[in-house]
């Protein structure tokens, strides 16, 4: 059959690759995008160009035209979602009817399918069965982990179309299993993109940035910075043959970042302030505990969140009220009413008295105004003591006074961060 596209096509024209996710949940904002991020990741990966990321609803007639769209200007699309049995997943038929194509009925698929779902009672009818229709050509690409198969389909010269289901879990096994093999023979350059995410804390982005404006213009690697909440992150990224070239194109870049800012760079790729804590904790011997007020036990959890924790982490006392700050951590009324229990005086305190009761070698103690209300113009909202007691009566206490602009859970997080920050500075400060 001809194709329904109204214009003739430029193969030559047509380069690069596109992601298309079909969903309505996605523009509704019910769900998060991670197939998209994911895919993008794999492509680099294989060293693919990849220009373009598109979300449409469940529509059919928008998506025939957001396919006829990409036919034009790309030579892959990969689409994510609108594989299932359900009225509204419309993924085959709408890329079928973009090309005027029909659909037909694998029935080695349904076979599989029967056996598959075997403690199920599937009728002929079933709604699953239109999983089963594809076009005549397409290659089928197996679902190891779920119901719906996806398709490498090139419906004309130049232009091909691979599909996988919405669910993350089997979009990455179909990926590994078939399509990843089949991107590499077909559309790689032989060449591959490799990065590594260099991980800063206590420095702002726009600063990181000016210090090394002359090596934002490098081509080869290239290096980007983002940041998140207190966190900035630099990429560096090299195009090479393999993985190992990329790492030597890297290396040096990586030297002199780590000479051009010692005191701020904590750590790389899936390292966090966290993790890095923990694995200097466990390489002293030496155990840590907290005294939390404003932050709620969120210190805590940030701690309890990576494995092994327990090596280190002995506990925490979440002391919200002045009721218990005196109860459980011995602040006196004298000091309460004198200083208040968002004063320098009260965390340390909190932090010799942590430290000692449930015998430590470190203790960090925070208490602040999170906000939005509660704050004074003594104290306003934003402001944050933190107090750091170790060996040998070792103190040192910091005072932060946050942007009142940001939420209170803005504030949280960022508290925690100069928490673990100021922990790991002073770690590294000192010889075991």
């Amino acid at each position: 059959m001809k194709s329904s596209l109204n214009r003739p096509l430029n193969n030559s024209d047509r380069k690069g690759v596109e992601i298309l996710s079909i969903g309505t949940e996605l523009l509704l904002g019910n769900i998060v995008n991670t197939n998209a991020q994911w895919i993008s990741e794999q492509l680099s990966s294989l060293g693919l160009n990849h220009f373009r990321q598109s979300t449409v609803g469940d529509n059919t007639e928008r998506i025939i035209n957001i396919v006829q769209e990409i036919a034009y200007r790309s030579n892959l699309l990969i689409t994510t979602g609108g594989l299932g049995p359900t009225p509204d997943d419309l993924t085959t038929e709408a890329i079928a009817k973009s090309f005027n194509v029909p659909l037909f009925e694998r029935e080695s698929l349904w076979e599989k399918l029967k056996q598959k779902l075997s403690n199920s009672v599937l009728d002929d009818d079933s709604c699953l069965r239109k999983q089963c229709f594809f076009p005549k050509d397409a290659q089928i690409i197996n679902n190891p982990r779920g119901t719906a198969p996806g398709m490498i389909w090139e419906p004309i010269r130049g232009f091909t179309i691979l599909s996988f289901p919405g669910v993350p879990s089997e979009l990455k096994e179909m990926w590994k299993e078939s399509a990843e093999d089949f991107i590499k023979k077909n559309f790689s350059d032989d060449y591959i993109f490799f990065s590594n995410t260099l991980k800063f804390s206590g420095i702002g982005e726009s600063t990181i940035a000016e210090k090394i404006d002359n090596l934002l213009s490098l081509q080869n690697p290239t290096i980007a910075p983002y940041a998140n909440l207190g966190e900035v992150k630099l990429r560096i990224t090299a195009k090479a043959k393999n993985k190992s070239e990329a790492i030597k194109l890297i290396k040096p870049l990586k030297e002199k970042l780590s000479q051009e800012f010692p005191k701020y760079l904590f750590g790389e790729n899936d390292d966090s302030l966290p993790s890095v804590l923990i694995q200097e904790l466990k390489k002293r011997e030496e155990s840590v505990v907290f005294a939390e007020s404003c932050t709620g036990g969120l210190l805590s959890s940030s701690i309890t969140s990576i494995s092994g924790s327990s090596q280190v982490f002995k506990g925490s006392i979440i002391s919200y009220s002045n009721v218990l700050k005196k109860s459980l951590l011995n602040i006196s009324d004298a000091q309460l009413n004198k200083y208040g229990a968002v004063s320098k005086e009260v965390a340390e305190t909190m932090a010799i008295n942590v430290k000692e009761k449930l015998s430590a070698d470190w203790a960090i103690s925070i208490s602040g105004i999170a906000g939005p209300k509660g704050g004074s113009k003594e104290k306003p909202v934003g402001l944050v003591y933190i107090s750091i007691a170790g060996p040998n009566h070792y103190i040192s206490n910091l005072k932060k006074i946050f942007n009142p602009l940001r939420t209170r859970t803005e504030i949280q997080r960022l508290s925690v961060n100069v928490c673990l920050n100021s922990l790991r500075l002073i770690l590294l400060s000192k010889s075991k």
